[in-house]
């Protein structure tokens, strides 16, 4: 069947993410649920990704892995969902630009806070994101714009994967909790799409 997609994925993992971009893609998927340390390490999966993590899709053969990857590819692949600026369209650049953003500088600011590995202040300068500060205004101003959506009346992939990365630091404290990211968490929340990708990852999850 043409666009025959695969999911490999744990309820408690990056795969929520994808799991989520799935549904709002709107096209039928298979799933396959790995386990930490025994299926996610196996041989059979680490052919198609050596790292040994989820999320991953295979789509028509081709292996993609990396959230923000994995949601350019599908947003690009089935344009009908209509989740991506086309490459000679207005907002293209906004979308990209916050989708390397939060790939790149944001998870590596909130990572090293949340881990206590915070370089010096002198340091700041070589480091991609600067300091955690800045990467953080830098995303208050990313959802804060004229519409709900970062790129304004229109979602996109962009809101799918910075906006589960918002969510999670709201959840887990990694993110202040400034009124900007709690409005937009909320929108996020109500979406079709992300309610349904919850309901049947917390199916998933391990009882007891």
């Amino acid at each position: 069947m043409a666009d025959a997609i695969t999911f490999y994925t744990n309820p408690m993992s990056r795969g929520r993410i994808v799991r989520w971009m799935l549904e709002e893609v709107g096209r039928p998927y298979d799933t396959q649920v790995l386990d930490y340390g025994t299926t996610m390490k196996a041989p059979e999966y680490l052919a198609l990704n050596p790292m040994g993590k989820v999320p991953a899709i295979v789509c028509d053969g081709e292996v993609v892995t990396e959230c923000a990857a994995i949601c350019t590819f599908l947003a690009d692949r089935f344009p009908e969902a209509g989740l991506a600026p086309g490459a000679s369209e207005a907002g293209r650049g906004t979308y990209l630009r916050w989708m390397f953003f939060a790939a790149g500088p944001l998870e590596a600011a909130v990572t090293a806070r949340s881990m206590n590995l915070m370089p010096p202040a002198d340091k700041a300068g070589t480091l991609g994101y600067g300091t955690f500060e800045a990467a953080i205004e830098a995303l208050e101003g990313a959802v804060s714009g004229d519409g709900p959506w970062i790129l304004g009346d229109r979602f996109s992939a962009a809101d799918i994967y910075v906006g589960s990365q918002i969510n999670w630091g709201l959840m887990f404290k990694t993110i202040p909790d400034r009124p900007a990211f709690v409005a937009y968490a909320e929108r996020l929340r109500a979406r079709p799409a992300y309610v349904r990708a919850t309901e049947i990852d917390d199916a998933l999850m391990p009882k007891g």
